[in-house]
């Protein structure tokens, strides 16, 4: 089944002025941004058009900020870790230990670029994961010299086995989720990834009617959202926050009605791993809920569809990659989202922008979707 909520929360101008959201006006500030620039292998990722399929759509205008080949890992994630571990070793000093050990609990992907990110700097990462990863995802991050310690359970039992270890054994969590107690490093996290919100201003000065946004814990969601409202305001767009059905934890939140946080019901074992995620995250909850639109959640055969599409399309997207897509292709084909549709206001003179936020990070599984090897039509 697919669900909706529309957001009684949502103000036209957020005040975001308490401290622990400062990271809203490190985002405006734009650091980071620089930042990135610096890196080395630095590159947009490209903002593509696909104005056949809008036509298909019935849209005016269909763009996707393609991430699946951000700094050759597959992902935008190396954005907010690269970001967070600089600025975590910048307040560490020169007398801090060598190396000095990241940890973090992932899916993949949040793993693989803390990981990348050690690596690049000279340091160590341990990377807990559950036990029922795909293998591929494993040795991605095992190729980047991490350690990986599986767990029996699900993302939330990895986040709390990672914290535990890390308090005992004195190492450094980078955790793009905040918790009572940790909530400086995941804000590090989110402002990186408002380069991509960054880049798609540099990239375009089309005005975007819809933008869907994916959430697990909500990082990239909080970042995108944070974006659109000081760039327009109250004039912002409409935005979409899209989960796995079994794993809506903002939607369900919306729906408990008292504006706070809550532990999602479903089951987490939808296909989009890098969304299953039981808890937002502190940080980005009252940002998610001041200003987006509306909430979705949608089951795993439209991000199958949703990866055949792109794929049809000449763009490579993994389970949770596209995950935007798929909200977009459930909103505009079921009838009983119809309401959904007419608050995002869709049709014919809609421009709507998705974010692929990873390539095939389980190739076998992409195979299996589309008949065919990651990047072969």
């Amino acid at each position: 089944m697919a669900r909706f909520a529309l957001n009684p929360f949502c103000v036209p101008e957020p005040d975001w002025s308490a401290p622990e959201l400062a990271y809203t006006e490190a985002i405006r500030r734009g650091d980071q941004f620089a930042f990135h620039h610096a890196l080395p292998g630095y590159a947009p990722s490209p903002l593509r058009d696909l104005p056949e399929l809008a036509a298909e759509l019935n849209l005016a205008s269909l763009a996707v900020k393609d991430e699946s080949d951000r700094f050759g890992i597959q992902a935008f994630k190396g954005l907010g870790a690269s970001y967070a571990i600089d600025s975590v070793l910048r307040a560490l000093g020169p007398d801090r230990p060598d190396p000095v050990t990241f940890t973090a609990a992932t899916d993949g992907n949040h793993g693989r670029a803390v990981a990348w990110t050690a690596k690049r700097l000279g340091q160590h990462a341990v990377i807990f994961m559950p036990d029922d990863t795909a293998p591929s995802r494993i040795e991605n991050i095992e190729a980047e010299g991490a350690e990986v310690r599986l767990i029996k359970g699900t993302f939330d039992h990895c986040v709390r086995a990672c914290a535990d270890t890390a308090k005992r054994e004195g190492w450094q969590v980078i955790a793009d989720t905040a918790y009572p107690g940790y909530m400086e490093v995941p804000g590090y996290i989110m402002t990186g990834y408002s380069t991509i919100f960054a880049e798609i201003a540099d990239q375009t000065d089309r005005t975007y009617d819809a933008v869907f946004l994916p959430a697990g814990v909500g990082g990239l969601a909080a970042a995108g959202t944070v974006s659109f409202v000081q760039r327009h305001g109250a004039d912002r767009p409409r935005l979409v926050c899209v989960e796995p059905d079994d794993s809506a934890c903002f939607l369900e939140s919306i729906d408990h009605g008292d504006g706070e946080p809550h532990q999602a019901t479903g089951a987490q074992r939808s296909m989009m791993v890098g969304l299953c995620c039981g808890m937002p995250s502190l940080l980005a909850w009252p940002v998610i809920r001041d200003a987006m639109h509306l909430f979705l959640g949608i089951e795993d055969e439209y991000a199958i569809a949703a990866i055949r599409t792109f794929h049809s399309h000449g763009i490579t997207s993994g389970e949770s990659g596209a995950s935007c897509l798929a909200g977009l292709l459930a909103v505009l084909q079921r009838d009983d989202l119809a309401p959904a549709r007419e608050h995002l206001g869709l049709g014919q003179d809609s421009h709507v922008l998705v974010i692929n936020t990873e390539g095939a990070t389980d190739p076998a599984n992409h195979a299996r979707i589309v008949g065919s090897e990651p990047g072969q039509r």
